[in-house]
């Protein structure tokens, strides 16, 4: 298993537990100690994979922008604005869009912007180019297609962070045939580097990471 954690994610012990933890506000009603608080790969797709040990390609630093598609209400991503710079966080739906205004109000590097990851146009006059990282996490069908889309915004050397829901696909083919199926299409505009099941946190769901082709 890889310990090569993006600076700024630690791990640390929570009553008596290791947990993956970041510096930040709490969000979800994740343990804490002191500043830290930690990052919970049960409700959090990146940190499973993390979890997991897969190179993910995340330094961390101020430096670092990342395009996070499938934002919800900021579980994950308020962790990534914890230790990255500029994120730009993309949710569709207005209810959970309330909770990541609050997640953004501690994290003045977090852009919640409610809009259709389908759909970059939309927010590309927001999201700068050349992002150092795609993080998507987006329950619809087509998940391949959604992240060619946004490829636009990925630097040569990015990476994308693509976790895919099968049930979301096709609840009526099995997980692996439908993994089978994303893979290939996102081939068309990505190398793919490492891909995951991520059963042992999330049921029937695959974390990919490449890179733009």
């Amino acid at each position: 298993m890889s310990d090569d954690l993006p600076a700024g994610v630690e791990r640390r012990a929570f009553n008596g537990e290791e947990h993956l933890a970041t510096r930040g506000e709490p969000v979800y009603g994740e343990p804490t100690d002191g500043e830290w608080r930690a990052w919970n790969p049960n409700r959090s797709k990146l940190g499973a994979m993390l979890a997991l040990g897969m190179e993910t390609g995340l330094e961390g630093g101020d430096e670092e922008t990342v395009l996070y598609l499938g934002a919800a209400s900021g579980t994950t991503v308020s962790h990534v604005a914890d230790v990255a710079g500029p994120t730009y966080a993309v949710e569709f739906a207005a209810r959970p869009v309330r909770d990541l205004l609050e997640a953004a109000d501690s994290r003045p590097r977090l852009f919640p912007l409610l809009k259709d990851a389908r759909k970059p146009e939309t927010y590309a006059h927001v999201v700068e180019s050349d992002v150092d990282a795609i993080v998507q996490d987006v329950a619809t069908r087509g998940q391949a297609r959604v992240a060619l889309e946004n490829r636009r915004f990925l630097a040569d050397d990015g990476r994308l962070l693509l976790a895919v829901k099968a049930r979301s696909e096709d609840v009526t083919r099995e997980p692996a045939a439908v993994f089978d199926d994303v893979r290939e299409e996102l081939s068309e505009g990505y190398e793919i580097l490492e891909s995951r099941r991520l059963d042992d946190y999330h049921a029937d769901h695959l974390g990919i990471v490449a890179r733009p082709r």
